[in-house]
């Protein structure tokens, strides 16, 4: 079945009712707050979905809007408003990357095997020759797959725009034949594509890549790497980029060249010292040797450890892996053989530059060092259980990932004294355009399995009844996010609404449900978790969401259970004990579960 064939036959994402989500998003506030805080939210939610109310109007937007014949979901503008229209840096706070399993092939056998790997899998795209991914009997929608390649993000004082194939402005999939190539700083254009389309051979790409190696022998000056320039906050970055294009006209071309291409390769000059640091550099690496705004970036370190950096606009983690899993499942000879690669010569290979002037080389050191120091604020750490993982989990007769998240609740209110809230990503991908929906995790059953846990009196089959009531309502509200009856994204589409249309609509100022106590707290994050499960990567991780939020990215799979964890380096003693913690609470619970089926 062709890749994009039953896009338009996917049920549309359901549109909850006001009535719905306002009583859901007080159950899921509610355990965090206290009697004053939650009576102050309960009024203020009373006064949004009152007839005649604020709610009420911004509902009926939303309803007229979904009903448009045009309009894939009700959450289509929500998407870009919620990517796009962040302001802080990208780099380390939105982009994740994913560490694969570690490969003997020297660094530019590697990166030539990666680079084939993806021209095949972007022919397959173009070919819709691959088959729709069917989860439990239900297909999933592929769009995403249309934003792998030729995708850029491009700065806006206001809101981001991402610049994409399959658009009204570049129909269909991208003619693009080039890949840009990263090495010391300095950015080379390089064809991978031949010019009637055939992909270069293994040999051709090798050849190419040692060539950019060549003329990139001496590092670039420290005040000339543009791709700096993509760590800087948004609106700084697009003023900054204007200037580019001000400045001389071959700076446009520059950009065109870096936004029109497949991906970028990002060749290192040296080899992490251990695999924390390789996740490091694969999240904030800071040599210039980024362009953190293009869709996909293959990272080859000189070792041949390698992994991706990816922009999360239009692309999240799921349709990664399929990609990932594509490029790694397979010989780099299987690929080249079924792209139909060919031996052409070596590929073109053309410096990319940019005429930069004082001013202009000012901004990109400040944004180096800026970058610089932020990637020194931060605190990282890898955690690995080589004994335990999904299989174990089942055999104890749990959800997997009920028993990690108990697991780092249990970690969290050991190491910070208390439960705070905690988002995980679930995915919505059977639904047209589906992409993802937040679900939060601390329910009343959550205090109650981890106060039992840490309570002397309680005894075994307290705890394990604690333990499984927690574990079920987690299961249960996973279930219901994978069915969109969730509140958080649909109330926050609706602050959206008033944002763009307040005035229009009559609703002139944000609604004070968007203030109270319960949606504040509910949305600050203490923990961000996301799974990200693939034998062929080792880690996956992205940037906390706060000051004093522990970003948890989790690769568990049947026979081993690893984690990314990232936080403020203000409160990195924190996530330190949190990762100890986590240790001792997922050998405690193991023993816990496992007596209990001894016992029965």
């Amino acid at each position: 079945m062709p890749t994009f064939a039953q896009e338009d036959s996917l049920p549309r994402v359901p549109l909850p009712t006001l009535e719905e989500s306002c009583e859901r998003f007080l159950a899921w506030c509610a355990p965090l707050l206290t009697p004053d805080e939650l009576a102050a939210t309960q009024a203020e939610v009373e006064e949004f979905q009152r007839p005649g109310g604020w709610g009420r109007v911004l509902q009926s937007a939303l309803e007229e809007y979904n009903a448009r014949e045009e309009v894939n979901s009700w959450l289509d503008t929500f998407w870009p408003y919620r990517y796009l229209g962040r302001r802080d840096r990208i780099a380390l706070n939105a982009n994740f990357f994913f560490l694969f399993q570690d490969s003997h092939r020297p660094q530019v056998e590697r990166a030539a095997g990666l680079v084939a790997g993806a021209v095949a899998y972007k022919r397959q795209i173009d070919q819709e020759a691959i088959p729709p991914v069917v989860l439990r009997g239900r297909p999933q929608s592929m769009e995403q797959h249309k934003y792998l390649f030729s995708s850029t993000r491009i700065p806006g004082v206001e809101l981001d725009t991402s610049r994409t194939p399959y658009s009204d402005e570049w129909p269909g999939p991208s003619q693009a034949r080039h890949v840009v190539v990263l090495h010391k700083g300095q950015m080379f254009r390089m064809d991978v594509l031949g010019g009637d389309g055939t992909p270069h051979s293994l040999g051709d790409i090798e050849s190419g890549l040692r060539a950019v190696m060549k003329a990139a022998a001496e590092p670039a000056a420290p005040d000339s790497s543009v791709g700096h320039l993509t760590t800087m906050a948004r609106a700084e970055w697009a003023r900054t980029r204007e200037s580019l294009i001000a400045l001389h006209p071959g700076n446009a071309e520059s950009l065109e060249v870096i936004e029109t291409a497949l991906f970028c390769v990002c060749l290192e000059d040296f080899a992490p010292a251990d695999t924390q640091e390789a996740c490091d550099e694969l999240l904030h690496g800071d040599r210039g040797n980024r362009w953190f705004d293009k869709a996909v970036s293959i990272v080859v370190f000189e070792d041949g450890r390698a992994g991706l950096n990816i922009e999360h606009c239009q692309l999240d983690g799921t349709t990664v892996l399929s990609f990932t899993d594509a490029l790694l499942n397979s010989t780099p000879e299987e690929h080249v053989a079924l792209s139909g690669a060919r031996s052409q010569g070596q590929p073109a290979v053309e410096p990319v530059g940019f005429a930069l002037d004082d001013s202009l080389k000012a901004q990109v050191r400040s944004a180096a060092d800026a970058f610089a120091q932020y990637g020194r604020d931060t605190a990282t750490r890898t955690v690995s259980f080589e004994d335990f993982g999904s299989s174990a989990a089942k055999a104890l007769g749990v959800s997997p990932d009920a028993f990690v998240q108990l697991a780092y609740q249990l970690a969290h209110k050991r190491a910070k004294g208390h439960l705070g809230a905690t988002y995980e990503s679930i995915a919505t991908r059977q639904y047209r355009h589906g992409r993802t929906e937040a679900m939060r995790v601390v329910t009343p059953e959550m205090f109650d399995f981890v106060a039992a846990m840490d309570d002397a009196s309680a005894d075994g089959e307290t705890r394990r009844a604690a333990f499984r009531a927690a574990a079920e309502k987690h299961v249960a509200r996973a279930k219901e996010c994978q069915a969109v009856e969730v509140p958080e994204q649909h109330l926050w589409e609706l602050e959206l609404i008033q944002r763009r249309r307040g005035e229009e609509l009559g609703v002139p100022e944000q609604p004070a449900l968007f203030r109270t106590p319960g949606w504040l707290t509910m949305r600050d994050d203490y923990l961000s978790t996301s799974s990200a499960p693939s034998v062929n990567i080792q880690y996956f991780g992205f940037g906390s969401t706060s000051s004093r939020c522990i970003g948890v990215a989790y690769v568990l799979l049947p026979d081993r259970f690893n984690l990314y964890l990232s936080t403020p380096k203000t409160v990195a003693e924190q996530m330190h004990t949190f990762a100890d913690c986590l240790r001792d609470a997922v050998s405690e619970l193991r023993e816990l579960l496992a007596d209990g089926r001894t016992v029965g």
